[in-house]
């Protein structure tokens, strides 16, 4: 029985400042930090890898985690940080926000960029922004309990 969503995760080139940016931006509690060296043989089999080593990190909000890695081995590709959303792939992680103009205004003046402002789409407001490698980020505020997006995550 699958019961929900536990984690996503993202593999960055700058572990430090990714979790600087969930933790100390967005408000995630790191919960977990780790690493494995080459040769840690279940990593391997887990991850489809060869010879894998990376250093990782465990945040959690409310009812979401992220689980954020740096790879040292194998030699990782570098992403595209302007990807679009439409691109095959995991898109977007969306955050439920209370006040999105606040929230808006507080990320955009620490340095987070947006596509645009948050938009009213009827009972929802969302805007798409960027993490430091360039991953979206959605703000969502649902201002109308009984639309279908209000999933009472709390």
């Amino acid at each position: 029985m699958i019961r929900g969503i536990h984690h996503t995760a993202i593999s960055t080139p700058n572990l430090e400042r990714l979790v600087q940016f969930y933790r100390d931006l967005l408000g995630f509690e790191e919960v977990l930090s780790s690493e494995w060296e080459r040769g840690a043989e279940r990593a391997d089999k887990i991850t489809g890898l060869r010879d894998s080593a990376a250093r990782l990190a465990m945040l959690k909000l409310g009812n979401a985690c992220i689980e954020l890695f740096e790879y040292s081995s194998p030699p990782p590709r570098p992403g595209d940080p302007a990807r679009p959303a439409c691109d095959h792939g995991i898109t977007h992680l969306c955050l439920d926000v209370r006040d999105i103009e606040a929230e808006y205004e507080r990320l955009k003046a620490a340095g987070m960029t947006f596509h645009c402002p948050p938009l009213n789409m009827g009972g929802v407001s969302a805007t798409y922004g960027r993490d430091p490698d360039g991953n979206i980020v959605e703000l969502l505020e649902v201002k109308d309990s009984s639309n279908p997006i209000a999933l009472n995550i709390h």
